[in-house]
């Protein structure tokens, strides 16, 4: 990261719980959206097989606004206030309204999601820690390399890294500034650092 008034750039990676959760919710309830993003590895549909296509559609739609803000509430802000899903702790929180079917939805499958979003979340930072420290160097060596490439130092941006454990492998756009990894590339250093490059080209 550059200091000063010369151009900055930071990078967050995480594989955060929030996410983790909206994800295997995805999976159980047997949501579609968003198309692009893998599925996760060997989490199935659990869901309600007698919810009518009406419901379910409407069940999209609340998933996915919630997917929204859980990946970039800054960008997403809820229209009405939020509150906690009793079942999630502090994990889960909903519009008061407009998320009612979700609300309903998630909550049988609370323990159990939360539970592997934790090991998810665990198995991330033990990966994390086995990389000794390469997490900065993984993305200052694709910017340096794209400041060579363009012959100027890169524009200031901020992206976010979510390190996903999803069934293909690659590197896919999830908002305007979030990107979700696979938890496999991400574990290759050189196939990492020809992924995460047209990213960095793009934003610097």
């Amino acid at each position: 990261m550059h200091a000063g008034a010369t151009p900055s750039w930071v990078i967050r990676e995480n594989a955060s719980t929030g996410a983790l959760i909206a994800l295997y919710l995805r999976e159980v309830l047997g949501i579609a959206s968003p198309a692009e993003l893998p599925r996760l590895r060997d989490i199935g549909p659990i869901g309600d097989a007698s919810r009518d296509i009406d419901a379910h559609d409407v069940l999209e739609k609340q998933w996915r606004e919630w997917w929204s803000m859980t990946v970039e509430p800054e960008e997403h802000p809820s229209p009405v206030p939020l509150e906690l899903v009793d079942e999630y702790g502090t994990a889960v929180a909903l519009p008061v309204s407009g998320a009612e079917l979700l609300a309903e939805a998630i909550r049988p499958h609370a323990e159990a999601a939360t539970a592997w979003a934790e090991w998810a979340h665990e198995r991330y930072r033990t990966a994390s820690a086995a990389r000794s420290g390469d997490t900065y160097r993984a993305y200052a060596g694709s910017i340096a390399e794209h400041e060579r490439e363009v012959g100027r130092r890169a524009h200031s941006f901020e992206l976010n890294v979510e390190v996903l454990p999803l069934a293909a492998s690659g590197i896919w756009w999830i908002g305007r500034k979030t990107v979700a990894v696979t938890d496999s590339l991400r574990s290759d250093a050189a196939a990492f650092d020809v992924a995460i490059h047209p990213i960095i080209a793009e934003l610097a």
